[in-house]
């Protein structure tokens, strides 16, 4: 759910700096130029983050369910990676302070190391 917010956020923030003549259309044709303000690529910067490393906690829930293991400490991992990452992108998204940001990043990937181990370890 929150990746689709910022998804929306995304959108919405660059149909505004368009409509707002801050910055060309022609600015998004390959992606993001130079062209386009801070403010407004930040929210596709924080999709992009989105949408890599959580790609292998979607997988590792999907082995956990597929081979029938979800455990309570399955689940806890999973809730506190969840937890950790929203924290970690509306830090981006509003402060932005990079030792807070940082702290939250770096706890999430520590969590899913966590859980691609006892997922191994289960699988083999």
């Amino acid at each position: 759910m929150w990746t689709l917010v910022v998804f929306l956020l995304t959108g919405i923030s660059r149909i505004r700096a368009v409509r707002g003549r801050r910055v060309s259309p022609r600015a998004f044709l390959y992606g993001e130029s130079a062209e386009v303000p801070p403010d407004v690529s930040l929210p596709n910067r924080n999709l992009m983050n989105l949408l890599e490393a959580p790609v292998l906690f979607y997988v590792a829930c999907l082995g956990f369910y597929t081979i029938h293991h979800v455990t309570r400490g399955v689940v806890t991992l999973a809730w506190v990676y969840v937890g950790l990452r929203l924290a970690h992108s509306l830090i981006h998204l509003t402060t932005n302070r990079i030792p807070h940001r940082l702290l939250a990043f770096a706890a999430s990937n520590f969590v899913l190391v966590a859980l691609w181990i006892r997922f191994l370890r289960t699988v083999f």
